[in-house]
């Protein structure tokens, strides 16, 4: 336990930290008008915030980004990742968060501000009519960013994946862009346990796109195809635990335990 009190200044350090950060990007959001200068500032912020930190990130194959409308898919391990990417990506792109995240305070407003969308993962009529609109958001030309895990673990792995940002993509006709994320649940473990200083990686890999032109059959393809990728990139165990992709992971290991043989 040496390196106790270290751990524990480190963590005051981070906390100080993000609250001066934090409260700097409160007041910029609330007075910037429009949702690209609004953006550009809290990439600024989570760039500012990552470095004194002690976590800075490093973006490998940027040139990879089209220049035109595309959708960011990335694999999900930490809080740290909404962050990671704001800092990372350019301030075109817009995220697509869980419902959730709506109703946690400061939280809710600061996403709002940049112009997220919000998205219900177990209510499906409720759900249906957030994806309609996500559509709509993005058939103005908007590109957006995807966790489509949906969520994250204590183990690591890559989750099975929710298929709106591949219809997205594939009823707009845009690419998928999958990118892979490293550093982020050993910097901020999902277990609660105090932060570390360490390097941030994101890669951004080959843009898909499919020969498929009805979407009920590109979205699927791209799904799959994006996620053996990350799959691949990431380095982490493959998660699959069951076929329904809108299950909870809790509810979804539970099942997939009880259909094991002993």
């Amino acid at each position: 336990m040496a390196f106790a009190p270290a751990r524990l200044a480190y963590s005051l350090w981070t906390l100080a930290a993000f609250l001066a950060v934090g409260l700097t990007a409160l007041t910029l959001l609330a007075v910037l008008p429009g949702v690209t200068r609004r953006r550009g500032a809290a990439r600024l912020m989570a760039r500012a915030f990552l470095l004194l930190a002690g976590m800075p990130p490093t973006v490998r194959f940027a040139e990879r980004l089209p220049r035109g409308q595309c959708v960011v898919v990335c694999n999900h391990a930490s809080y740290l990742d909404g962050i990671v990417l704001t800092a990372a990506l350019p301030a075109r792109f817009g995220f697509v968060i869980k419902r959730e995240m709506a109703a946690v305070p400061l939280a809710g407003l600061v996403l709002r501000r940049l112009g997220s969308e919000f998205v219900e993962r177990f209510d499906r009529q409720r759900g249906a009519a957030d994806a309609r609109r996500v559509l709509r958001s993005a058939s103005n030309g908007r590109s957006l960013v995807f966790f489509p895990e949906g969520t994250f673990t204590r183990t690591p792995g890559l989750l099975k994946f929710h298929t709106g940002a591949f219809m997205t993509a594939a009823r707009v006709g845009c690419p998928v862009v999958p990118a892979v994320v490293r550093g982020t649940r050993r910097a901020l473990p999902p277990s609660g346990a105090l932060p570390r200083p360490g390097r941030i990686e994101i890669e951004v890999l080959t843009p898909l796109t499919s020969a498929a032109t009805a979407p009920e059959r590109a979205g699927p393809e791209l799904r799959d195809r994006s996620r053996a990728a990350i799959l691949a990139a990431l380095g982490e165990p493959d998660l699959t635990c069951c076929a329904d992709t809108a299950r909870p992971p809790d509810r979804a290991r539970a099942k997939s335990a009880r259909a094991s043989p002993p």
